[in-house]
């Protein structure tokens, strides 16, 4: 009687094959929070897409590699290119941030005409418990009707009348694994399996075998699991085999699942269901899983231990989807002691670096500006931290939250990313991560945003870089991963601080304008969908009035409208700043000096002394330029750097200037501030909205394919640039794109926030034998050599 549900869970794309044999429509769904009750209304049979266990992934590996894809993300993109019926269409939703990617790979890649599925439909559908979300979601709902109706499903689907009766049978079928009738590798299977077969026919199964005289199975330790949601059987099959019982699961793919997709669903409330999940059970351990490299999991772990009573036993692991003899020896460590000794499989340590870290070379500057503006920057911070003793309200807020509202209430504000360039450049990254493990939080996820929180443990006064970040009253971020919302959530209870996390939106259109640096700045109410901005100005106007009731402090649209004038001012002073540079040889400033010219104003954009410090920032470099005046007077090469700035170790740009007149002259910061905030408000256009349309399109620009990729290579082209040093972070499609201009680009396994135990002496051989090979050959191309 299982042997259905066995078939269909092991192999979906036979399912697909049988359906059309059978003059169903298939139609392949990826997302836990695939409608499936609308697909199947609208005369659809939802075959639910999941990461298969692939020996290899040449062809994802090939475009995406690892940067952005972690193992199940790759095995994905695998599957959907190399489908056996590409014509059936695929429906991909946003419940995890690899699925985003995915989709916008495959739109990417039929724009360059490669081979991808037919149909490509991406459902942006929402979860958080908020009126606008809800609204937001109706309208992509609307979109997906449109879509199925295009493909043939009826013009007017009924989504009101019953669906399937699946979950209540389900139910019983959870019944009978308590009651020990069937095992918990079983469960997970008929779950699964339901996600792909005929809805009738899966009611059939499911009767037929709740009415089957089933034995009863031998009992072991009852476990149940929780985490990241199991797509295949494999871990299941590996821990019932270890003498277990898996008596019930909280995750995205079991009998019983998470209310929400796992990135939308804070620690607090998955801890909660968790927590019901064991008082109902009663298991001799709680497992939780992370696998192949899940971001959001372990943001849980602290939370879920918070939660179960003390005598309940509790494991944490962090594993690959197919066990192994590690994955065998920690659950036996986990099941040894017993209740009452929670457990934590502990990560491998880290290897010794292959070779000894110098102390970070010095860089040298040559603007008076950018000395002026660490200079204030340092004072300006220490006004902050004495104004918040006095009893000022504070934020912290991640780099795409919309700051400018805070600087319209006259809110002070730190930028999380900014706070955590000071933790790397005062080597305390080793001990940050050191505090959040103290306190039974993911050091080494998301950690480059995680160092505000971790100043939140800091009581070491005398370490404490610039003497330490203030409690905040509020943290603000866009859910723009998979752990930020968990993060950020953790951040506001242990802080007390108010919490607010922007949804992340996505655009769903299947054609994308690729000269989106053109389109933004003074089209940007038709360049960016209209929903999307609604979305987000409602969100704003939440945030306004949770600040106004927390402060007294009243929001003035005039004064917002003030502050995004002046941003207009500074960013057009970086526009010039950026063409000067572009085209004149030699550069007359290279990327140490352009970076925090460019990012210490950018923290405190809106203000006077921002677009003032633009402009003189322009002015110096302008006469430089004026004067004849380089970085480097004996520029041969010139270098782009793709990713996230080396703000530890600054000096490491120019340690080949003076051998090889390599110059780094172009980085993110100055070329993204040129280009991704100016919005025209020339028309009397809400200054609201406008800020709004920058917000949800910040990142695209750098990591979203069709986005990133055309104007990496437009930079490099106007830069005149000969090679790009690309770091482990660097979206892969961007080197695709360049590599097919024909600029060379040497990829680094390097991290730009914790590098103490990289092999820097590799690092540096590995780029100076790129210097001396690929750039220098194609800057003698371009010099007429």
């Amino acid at each position: 009687m299982l042997e259905p549900f066995r078939r269909a869970y092991a192999d979906p794309a036979a399912e697909v094959a049988r359906a059309l044999a059978a003059g169903r429509r298939p139609l392949r769904t990826l997302g836990v929070d695939a409608p499936r009750e609308r697909l199947i209304a609208a005369g659809f049979q939802p075959i639910r897409l999941v990461a298969p266990p692939l020996p290899a992934t040449p062809r994802a590996d090939a475009v995406m590699g690892a940067a952005e894809l972690g193992p199940r993300g790759r095995r994905l993109l695998e599957t959907l290119l190399t489908l056996d019926h590409p014509d059936v269409p695929v429906l991909i939703t946003q419940a995890d941030g690899d699925q985003p990617q995915i989709f916008a790979a495959l739109r990417e890649l039929g724009r360059l005409g490669e081979g991808v599925p037919r149909h490509v439909h991406f459902l942006d559908r929402l979860h958080l418990d908020r009126p606008a979300s809800r609204a937001y979601t109706a309208v992509r709902l609307d979109e997906l009707d449109a879509w199925l109706a295009g493909l043939g499903g009826p013009a007017s689907a009924d989504h009101t009348g019953p669906a399937p009766a699946l979950a209540p049978l389900l139910g019983r079928i959870d019944g009978l694994r308590r009651a020990g009738r069937i095992s918990g590798c079983d469960a997970l299977v008929i779950a699964g399996a339901c996600a792909v077969l005929p809805a009738a026919e899966a009611e059939g199964a499911l009767t037929a075998l709740l009415a089957a005289d089933l034995p009863a199975r031998p009992s072991g330790t009852p476990v149940l699991v929780c985490g990241t949601a199991h797509e295949d059987d494999r871990l299941y099959r590996a821990i019932e085999a270890a003498g277990c019982t898996i008596v019930g699961e909280v995750h995205g793919w079991g009998l019983t699942r998470l209310a929400a997709p796992a990135r939308v669903t804070a620690p607090a409330a998955t801890a909660a269901q968790v927590a019901v999940a064991a008082a109902q059970l009663r298991p001799a351990l709680v497992l939780h899983l992370a696998i192949d490299g899940d971001e959001a999991a372990p943001w849980d772990v602290a939370a879920i231990r918070r939660a179960l009573p003390a005598d309940c036993a509790f494991a944490a692991m962090r594993c690959a989807s197919a066990p192994d003899a590690g994955f065998a020896a920690a659950l036996a460590a986990a099941l040894g002691p017993g209740p009452g000794a929670p457990v934590a499989a502990a990560s491998p340590a880290p290897k010794p670096p292959a070779s000894p870290r110098p102390a970070p070379a010095r860089s040298r500057k040559v603007l008076r500006s950018t000395a002026d503006v660490n200079a204030w920057q340092r004072d300006w911070f220490a006004s902050v931290r004495e104004a918040v003793a006095a009893g000022a309200p504070f934020a912290v807020v991640n780099a795409n939250a919309p700051q400018e509202i805070l600087r319209a209430l006259d809110v002070p504000f730190v930028v999380n990313q900014w706070w955590a360039s000071i933790v790397a450049a005062k080597q305390q990254s080793r001990r940050y991560q050191d505090l959040l493990r103290a306190h039974d939080l993911p050091a080494d996820v998301e950690a480059y945003s995680a160092q505000g929180l971790a100043a939140l443990f800091d009581d070491v006064a005398d370490l404490a870089p610039w003497g330490g970040l203030p409690r905040p009253d509020f943290v603000h971020a866009v859910a723009s991963s998979d752990p930020t919302l968990k993060l950020f959530t953790e951040w506001g209870e242990a802080s007390g601080a108010d919490c607010f996390i922007y949804e992340r939106t996505i655009d769903p259109r299947p054609d994308l304008y690729v000269d989106w640096w053109q389109q933004l700045p003074d089209h940007w109410e038709t360049a960016v969908e209209s929903a999307r901005i609604d979305l987000l100005v409602t969100e704003m106007r939440e945030v306004i009035t949770r600040i106004e009731s927390r402060t007294g402090r009243r929001f003035d649209p005039a004064r917002l409208a003030e502050v995004m004038a002046l941003v207009n001012e500074q960013e057009d002073y970086y526009r010039k700043t950026r063409d000067l540079v572009a085209r004149t040889v030699p550069a007359p400033i290279g990327v140490v000096d352009s970076m925090p010219a460019t990012m210490v104003p950018q923290w405190h954009r809106g203000t006077v002394w921002a677009r003032d410090a633009a402009k003189a920032f322009y002015e110096e470099v302008c006469a430089r330029a004026e004067a004849g005046l380089g970085a480097c007077p004996a520029e041969r090469i010139r270098l782009m750097w793709v990713g996230r700035g080396l703000w530890s170790e600054m000096g490491f740009y120019q340690k080949w200037e003076d051998s090889h007149g390599a110059v780094f002259v172009w980085s993110m910061y100055l070329a993204l501030a040129a280009d991704g905030y100016i919005r025209d408000l020339s028309r009397g256009q809400d200054p609201l909205r406008a800020l709004a349309s920058r917000i949800v399109c910040m990142g695209d620009e750098l990591r979203m394919p069709t986005w990133a990729g055309p104007w990496h290579v437009h930079e490099a082209r106007t830069h005149q640039i000969d090679a790009a040093v690309a770091l482990q972070d660097a979206d892969p499609f961007v080197v695709r794109a360049l590599r097919a201009a024909g600029i060379p680009v040497l990829e680094l396994t390097a991290d730009n926030f914790n590098r103490e135990d990289e092999d820097a002496a590799a690092i540096e051989a590995a780029i100076t034998a790129f210097i001396e090979g690929p750039a220098r050959e194609r800057a003698a191309r371009r010099c007429g050599g």
